[in-house]
């Protein structure tokens, strides 16, 4: 298993699917290279995710945040997620938790899993298979600036398709 970093979410209006996209984390970190792995989402899940992101905590509690406060009133926290596998454009995942010397291990679909990792600062990692068939290459350009880097990332995610994933 690889940590994986969150590269950036893509909000999209529906019916145009949004995109989580997340790359090995010290691949991230050395600025040079990275595969990055589109994951995608629909508008519900990638708005609850994007406000986990940017740290919003709404007047009442969400779904993500009724069961974090459960898990704590159970002492329980949120250990980390694994993404295990991909069958076409459909990924899996384990949300793994801790209470206490425990580990329970639940199915999540990456997006549930991924939010809840987020609002507990817990880390992501994926299979390398899973990263060796879902990811892309993506090169960081070390003389161009910083901002036109990251539209020409911004534009290499956006021009991604769902079909580009089928065999």
């Amino acid at each position: 298993m690889r940590q994986m970093s969150i590269q950036t979410l893509v909000v999209a209006a529906a019916p145009s699917p949004s995109i989580l996209v997340l790359c090995p984390t010290e691949d991230y970190e050395s600025q040079t290279s990275c595969r990055v792995v589109p994951i995608w989402l629909g508008p519900s899940e990638a708005t609850l995710l994007g406000m986990a992101l940017e740290g919003t905590r709404p007047a009442r509690p969400l779904t993500h945040d009724l069961m974090l406060d459960a898990l704590t009133n159970l002492d329980a926290s949120v250990d980390r997620v694994e993404v295990y596998d991909v069958q076409q454009q459909t990924f899996f995942a384990r949300l793994i938790l801790r209470a206490g010397d425990r580990i329970v291990t639940l199915d999540a679909r990456p997006s549930d899993a991924v939010a809840l990792a987020v609002r507990q600062d817990a880390p992501i990692f994926m299979a390398e298979e899973v990263l060796g068939a879902a990811s892309f290459p993506f090169v960081f350009r070390r003389n161009s600036s910083d901002e036109k880097e990251l539209d020409e990332f911004h534009e290499f995610i956006q021009s991604l398709s769902p079909d580009d994933f089928q065999e």
